[in-house]
């Protein structure tokens, strides 16, 4: 397996397994994500991988719904994602996107990496349950940031950067960078 399809498994394990554990009075929590419920935040990042896919031409296909089950469209949705990055011809699909010529490999890795270690937290805070980001996933998504240059401030993307306090942790200074109150 290629670096980029190891970590995509890996950050969507940890989607998965967090998903699993959300008790399901918790499903319609409120997140940190305005105007969204624990349940949208599995729907947002599960039809963010059908995006992905569309720009390639490809399409998640009859999968179920994740305001009916969010954890088997979460694993039907990771599957086929996981698969066309382990298929080296559909990995390296090319599309031009938002940031310029890339590879469905690529986007996925920058984007939706990035998205599965954002609202994994989202998720955790939602429903009460483990809210601790890998440093080295923390370290990673900070790198991913300077990528997105100020597309990250784009309506819909990320909120307003927050100032974490003095004695914050790397997870807190990333995640009010973010917009995101964790302290």
């Amino acid at each position: 397996m290629n670096e980029i399809a190891a970590r995509y498994s890996r950050l969507s394990d940890a989607f998965a397994d967090l998903v699993a554990q959300v008790p399901e009075e918790r499903w319609a929590s409120p997140s940190p994500c305005e105007g969204w419920t624990a349940r949208d935040v599995v729907g947002h990042v599960v039809d963010t991988q059908g995006m992905f896919l569309g720009l390639v031409g490809r399409e998640l296909g009859d999968i179920p719904k994740a305001a009916d089950d969010p954890a088997a469209a979460w694993d039907a949705a990771r599957a086929v994602v996981l698969a066309d990055l382990t298929d080296p011809e559909r990995a390296g699909a090319e599309f031009d996107g938002f940031f310029g010529r890339t590879t469905f490999a690529q986007a996925v890795d920058r984007f939706l990496g990035f998205d599965l270690i954002v609202h994994r937290w989202d998720l955790a805070r939602a429903t009460g349950l483990d809210e601790a980001i890998d440093p080295d996933d923390v370290r990673w998504a900070r790198r991913a940031t300077e990528f997105f240059g100020d597309s990250l401030r784009s309506e819909g993307v990320c909120g307003t950067e927050l100032t974490p306090p003095a004695d914050a942790d790397e997870q807190t200074r990333l995640l009010a960078h973010l917009g995101r109150r964790s302290w």
